[in-house]
C-alpha cells in the first residue's frame, strides 16, 4: 500500500493548483504526524503556501482542508489550528494498513551496499564495557540496514601490533614463567590484559625509582628499563625476528580464543577481519599519489602533509620524514582496501567520539583525492560510557570486565525474576536461557535506548527494571501477547487477516496500536538514515507502552463480538511480530513466556 502522507500530498498538490494555480509536486509537499494535543493523524503546515493563495494561514488551511474532504475517500474529517491543518483519516484506511502490512517488517531492496566496521578492540586486554557500545551499535546498524533494503557487510579491524601489544610481551617475558591460560585457568584475553596491567605497575615504579635520583617524571617515564624493553621489543617485531614473531603470535592467538568466547555471548559476527599488522604499511602509494595531484606538499626535510587550513582544520602530517608511516596514511589505504574488497556505496565507522577530529580529516582527504566511495564515508561516534564508580582505565585494571558484566547481569536477572516466583513451569535449561536472555537484553537496550553521542553512565539496577524504559519491560509484554496467542489457540479459534479491513469501529487504544505499527517502516528508514538505532528501540518502548495501555482497557478473547476478538487478536500478533523483528535488530531475544 502506498504511503499514506504520499496519497495526502498528491491530494494537496491538486488542491493547490485547483484553489490557487499554484504548481507544487506532491514530494515537495511534508505531511507530518499531528501532535497529540491535537485532533488529527497528519498534519500539513500551510505558512509557505500563502504568498500562493494570497490568503491568511487559516483561510489557507481551511481551502485546502475542504477541497481535500472533498476528493479524497481517505479523509474522514479535518481542522485547521493557526498555520496548521490537521487531516483525520477515516478508521477504514488505517484497517487497510493493518491487514496489509501483516507480516511486512521490511524495506525494498534498493541494490545498495553498506559496509559496517565495528569493535576494533586492542590485542593486549579483554574486552570491557567501552566495547560493549560499539560492538552493539555496530550489530545493530548493520541488522538495521539489511532490513532497510541495504546490502549489509560488517568488518573488524583489530589493532595487533603497536607498542601497547609490546607490553604485555615484555611483561610476560619478565613474570610469566611460561603460564597459560590453561595453566592459569583464566581465558586468554583476560591473561594478556593481566600483563598489560603488570607492565604498567612495573613502569610505575621504575620512574618513582628514576624521579628518586633526580630525572624528571617526563624523562623517566621514557627511559625506564621495561620501557626501553618494549621499544626493543616493537623494533625487533617490525624486523620479523623470530623470537618476537612467535611469542606474539602465542600471545595474540590466546586473545582471539578470548574474544570468540565473548563475541558469541554478544551475539555479534563479522564478514571480514581486518589486521593492522597487515594494514599498518598500506598507504604510501597513496602519498604518492596526492604529492602528484598537489593535494600533499613534502617539507624540506622530507615530510609530507595537506594543508587544511582552509577547510578551517589545521596541517597534517601523512608521512613521517623518514618515510614511516603514521595512522591517517594506513588508514587512507585501509579505505581503499575495503573499498576494493566490497565495493560498498556506504562506509560506516562505528569508533568513539575521542576520534571524530581523525575522522573529518580522513573523509576531507579522501574526498580530495577523489575517491569514488568519499561522500559515503560516515564516523558513527559515540560517547564513552561510565559507571557510578567512575571513569574506567585499562593499564591501571579499573575497566568493566565485559565477561564479568554480562555474568553480573544474567544474575541479577535471575535473583529478580525468582523474586517473582511463577516459574515453576520451567525446567532447569529454559530457565538459565530466560535468565541469559533478560540479563543480555538489559545491557545491550540501556546501551541502544540514547542517542549514540551521548555520554552513558551504565546503571546495573535501572536497567532491568521491569517498569521503566527497558528490555526487561518489552520481553514482559512480549510474553503476555504471547500467552494471549496461546490461549486462543488452545480455545480453537482461528485468526481471519481480512477480515480486520471491515471491523466496525475502532477504540482508540486499537488506533494507537494500529498507527505505530503502521509507523515502523518510516522509524527503520530513518534509522538506517540517521545512523540511531536508539529510534527502533524508542519505537518498540512506545509500542508497548500503547500495548499495555489497549490490554487494559480492552478484552481480547473475551470480546463482545467474534469480529472484536478476531480484530484484537490480528492486532496483538502483530504487535508482538514487530516487537520480536525490530528488537532483534538490536540483537535482544524476546521470550514466549515469562
Amino acid at each position: 500500500m502506498q504511503e499514506l502522507q504520499d496519497k495526502l500530498a498528491a491530494t494537496a498538490s491538486a488542491a493547490l493548483h485547483a484553489l490557487f494555480n499554484v504548481e507544487l509536486e506532491g514530494e515537495k509537499i511534508a505531511f507530518q504526524e499531528t501532535r497529540p494535543e491535537f485532533v488529527g493523524d497528519f498534519t500539513l503546515v500551510v505558512f509557505p503556501f500563502t504568498k500562493g493563495s494570497k490568503l491568511s494561514p487559516e483561510a489557507t488551511g481551511e481551502a485546502i482542508g475542504a477541497y481535500m474532504l472533498a476528493n479524497s475517500p481517505m479523509i474522514a474529517s479535518y481542522n485547521t489550528v493557526k498555520g496548521f491543518l490537521n487531516i483525520e483519516l477515516k478508521p477504514s484506511v488505517w484497517l487497510q494498513t493493518l491487514k496489509a502490512g501483516v507480516g511486512h517488517y521490511t524495506l525494498p531492496a534498493r541494490g545498495e551496499k553498506v559496509l559496517v566496521e565495528y569493535s576494533s578492540p586492542n590485542t593486549n586486554k579483554p574486552l570491557h564495557l567501552g566495547h560493549m557500545r560499539t560492538n552493539f551499535l555496530g550489530l545493530a546498524m548493520a541488522r538495521i540496514f539489511a532490513d532497510a533494503g541495504y546490502e549489509a557487510i560488517t568488518a573488524n579491524l583489530v589493532n595487533d601490533r603497536g607498542i601497547h601489544i609490546c607490553k604485555s610481551m615484555v611483561a610476560y617475558r619478565q613474570l610469566g614463567q611460561g603460564e597459560t591460560p590453561e595453566s592459569s585457568g583464566m581465558k586468554g584475553d583476560k591473561l594478556v590484559g593481566k600483563y598489560y596491567v603488570e607492565f604498567d605497575r612495573l613502569h610505575k615504579a621504575q620512574i618513582a625509582e628514576l624521579v628518586a635520583k633526580g630525572m624528571s617524571e617526563e624523562d623517566a617515564a621514557k627511559q625506564t628499563p621495561i620501557m626501553q624493553a618494549a621499544q626493543a621489543e616493537l623494533r625487533a617485531w617490525e624486523k620479523g625476528d623470530p623470537d618476537t614473531m612467535a611469542l606474539w603470535t602465542l600471545m595474540n592467538g590466546w586473545v582471539y580464543d578470548g574474544f570468540a568466547v565473548t563475541y558469541k555471548r554478544f551475539g555479534v559476527t563479522f564478514d571480514k577481519y581486518y589486521y593492522e599488522s597487515e594494514t599498518y604499511l598500506l598507504g604510501k602509494d597513496i602519498v604518492e599519489e596526492g604529492l602528484a595531484k598537489g593535494v600533499f606538499y613534502k617539507e624540506a626535510n622530507g615530510s609530507v602533509w595537506i594543508d587544511l587550513t582552509p577547510d578551517g582544520l589545521d596541517k597534517k602530517l601523512v608521512l613521517r620524514a623518514d618515510g614511516t608511516s603514521v595512522y591517517i596514511t594506513q588508514d587512507l589505504g585501509t579505505a581503499d582496501l575495503k573499498y576494493d574488497d566490497f565495493g560498498a556505496n556506504r562506509s560506516v565507522y562505528v569508533v568513539g567520539n575521542e576520534q571524530d577530529y581523525h575522522f573529518q580529516v580522513l573523509f576531507l582527504i579522501l574526498k580530495k583525492l577523489g575517491r569514488p566511495y568519499a561522500a559515503g564515508l560516515h564516523h558513527l561516534s559515540y560517547g564513552m560510557v561510565d559507571l557510578p564508580s567512575g571513569k574506567m582505565k585499562s593499564r591501571e585494571g579499573t575497566v568493566v570486565d565485559a565477561d564479568d558484566l554480562m555474568e553480573e547481569m544474567v544474575q541479577t536477572a535471575r535473583a529478580r525474576t525468582e523474586e517473582l516466583g511463577k516459574f515453576d513451569s520451567f525446567n532447569p535449561e529454559e530457565q538459565a536461557a530466560l535468565y541469559e536472555m533478560l540479563g543480555m537484553g538489559a545491557i545491550k537496550y540501556y546501551l541502544l535506548r540514547v542517542d549514540p553521542k551521548k555520554r552513558i553512565l551504565f546503571n546495573p539496577e535501572e536497567s532491568i527494571d521491569l517498569h521503566g524504559n527497558t528490555a526487561t519491560a518489552i520481553q514482559y509484554t512480549h510474553a503476555r501477547i504471547k500467552s494471549v496467542l496461546r490461549k486462543a489457540t488452545e480455545q480453537g479459534i482461528m485468526l481471519d487477516v481480512e477480515a480486520v479491513a471491515s471491523y466496525a469501529q475502532m477504540q482508540k487504544e486499537e488506533k494507537a496500536l494500529v498507527v505505530l505499527l503502521y509507523q515502523y517502516k518510516a522509524v527503520l528508514n530513518k534509522a538506517a538514515n540517521e545512523y540511531a538505532p536508539y529510534l527502533v528501540a524508542q519505537h518498540c518502548y512506545e509500542l508497548c507502552r500503547a500495548f499495555n495501555s489497549f490490554f487494559a482497557a480492552q478484552s481480547i478473547l473475551q470480546a463482545d463480538t467474534d469480529a472484536e476478538r478476531n480484530f484484537r487478536l490480528v492486532l496483538a500478533r502483530e504487535v508482538a511480530g514487530v516487537l520480536d523483528r525490530a528488537m532483534g535488530l538490536l540483537g535482544i531475544a524476546l521470550p514466549e513466556r515469562m
